[in-house]
C-alpha cells in the first residue's frame, strides 16, 4: 500500500510540486493583496480625514474673513467721512450764508465722491481680506502639522500681526489717493450738471458709469497701473522702508507681502474685483431706487424699471440721498450691500483657490 502510494507520488511529483507552489503562491499573493488593500484603505481614510480637516479649517477661515470685514467697516466709514466731511457743509447751509450756491456745489461733489469711494473701498476691503486671510490660513493649516515635527512655524504670531497690518495702506494712503482720483472724476462728470436739473434713476446710473470709466481707465494710464495699488504699496516702497536691520520675521513678512502682491496683480483677482464692483454699484442703485418710486397716488402701480425710468428728481434732492448712502454701504451690521459682496460665487471660488495654493506643501517647495 505504501509502496504503491510512493510510486504514485513519484510518477506525479511534478504535478504535486506545481500544485504546492501554486497553492503557496496563491496564499502569499492573497496575503500581499490583503496587506496592500489594508494600506490603501488606511491611506484613503487618512486622506479623507486630512481633506475633511482642511475643509473644516477653510470654512472656519471664511467665517473669520466675514467677521473681519464687518469689524473693519466702521473704521473705513469714519476715515471716508473724515476726508469727505459733508456734515460741516450741511451745517453751514442751515446758517443761510451768502455763498449758498457755492456751498451746494461743493456738497454735490463731496456727496457723490464719498458714496462712490465707499463702494470702491468696501469692495477692495472684501477681496483684499479674502486674499490675506486665506494666505495666512493656508500657512496656519500647514503649521498645525509642521510644528509637530519641531520645524519653525511658517507664520508665527509676530509675522501674522505685521503682515495683516498692511491693510492700513488701504485705510490710509491708498484711500486718500482713491479719494483724489474719484473726486476729480466726479467733478468732470457732475460739475457741469445744474442743481436744478432733474435726473431719472437710469440717468443717474449713466452718470455713475461715466465716473467709473474715468476712475478705472485712469488707473490704466496713470502711474498706478491697476486698482491694486490702492490696496497695497509698491514693492520698492515696502522693501525700502525695511531695508536696514531686517529680522527673520521681517523677511518672512516681506515674502508674504510679495505673494499677496502677486495675487492682487493676477488676472483672476482683477476679474473678481470688477465683479464685486459691478455688484456693488448695482446694489447701490437698488438702494437709490427706493427714492425714485412713483407718487403715492400711483402706489398701486408696479414699480418696474420702466416705471422708475419716468420718475425724475432734481439733483439738489438727490444729493442728500446720495450723501447718506455711506451708512448703508459701510455698515458693520450685515446689510444687503455687504452680504451681496460676501456671497458672490467668484469671491468664494477665488478664496478657495488661494487657500488651496497656500495650504498645499508642494506649492511651498516651488
Amino acid at each position: 500500500m505504501l509502496s504503491s502510494t510512493w510510486n504514485f507520488i513519484k510518477r506525479h511529483r511534478r504535478k504535486f510540486i506545481f500544485a504546492g507552489v501554486f497553492v503557496g503562491g496563491v496564499y502569499l499573493l492573497s496575503k500581499y493583496a490583503q496587506r496592500k488593500i489594508q494600506e490603501m484603505q488606511e491611506r484613503e481614510a487618512a486622506e479623507y480625514i486630512a481633506q475633511a480637516r482642511r475643509q473644516f479649517h477653510f470654512e472656519s477661515n471664511q467665517r473669520t474673513c466675514n467677521m473681519t470685514v464687518l469689524s473693519m467697516l466702521p473704521t473705513l466709514r469714519e476715515a471716508i467721512i473724515h476726508h469727505l466731511n459733508s456734515e460741516s457743509l450741511t451745517a453751514l447751509l442751515k446758517t443761510k450764508p451768502a455763498n449758498k450756491l457755492e456751498i451746494w456745489e461743493d456738497l454735490k461733489i463731496i456727496s457723490f465722491t464719498r458714496s462712490v469711494v465707499a463702494v470702491y473701498s468696501t469692495c477692495m476691503l472684501v477681496v483684499l481680506l479674502r486674499v490675506q486671510l486665506n494666505i495666512i490660513g493656508g500657512y496656519l493649516y500647514l503649521d498645525n502639522s509642521v510644528t509637530k515635527n519641531g520645524t519653525t512655524p511658517l507664520a508665527p504670531p509676530d509675522v501674522q500681526q505685521q503682515y495683516l497690518s498692511s491693510i492700513q495702506h488701504l485705510l490710509g494712503v491708498g484711500l486718500i489717493e482713491l479719494i483724489t482720483v474719484v473726486k476729480k472724476a466726479v467733478q468732470e462728470v457732475l460739475g457741469p450738471v445744474s442743481l436744478k436739473q432733474s435726473l431719472s434713476l437710469q440717468e443717474l446710473e449713466q452718470q455713475l458709469s461715466q465716473i467709473r470709466q474715468l476712475v478705472e481707465e485712469g488707473c490704466a494710464s496713470s502711474k498706478h497701473k491697476s486698482l491694486s495699488w490702492y490696496m497695497m504699496p509698491e514693492e520698492e516702497n515696502t522693501l525700502a522702508s525695511q531695508a536696514c536691520g531686517l529680522t527673520e520675521n521681517d523677511v518672512t513678512t516681506i515674502k508674504l507681502l510679495n505673494e499677496t502682491r502677486d495675487m492682487l496683480e493676477s488676472p483672476d483677482f482683477t476679474t473678481v474685483l470688477r465683479t464685486c464692483l459691478s455688484r456693488g454699484f448695482i446694489r447701490f442703485l437698488d438702494n437709490m431706487s427706493e427714492f425714485f418710486r412713483p407718487p403715492q397716488e400711483d402706489s398701486n402701480t408696479s414699480s418696474t424699471p420702466d416705471r422708475l425710468s419716468h420718475v425724475s428728481l432734481p439733483l439738489a434732492k438727490i444729493i442728500p440721498i446720495i450723501n447718506g448712502q455711506i451708512h448703508s454701504i459701510c455698515s458693520e451690521i450685515p446689510s444687503h450691500f455687504v452680504q451681496d459682496l460676501l456671497l458672490i460665487d467668484q469671491v468664494k471660488e477665488f478664496a478657495a483657490n488661494v487657500y488651496e495654493t497656500f495650504s498645499t506643501p508642494q506649492e511651498l517647495q516651488k
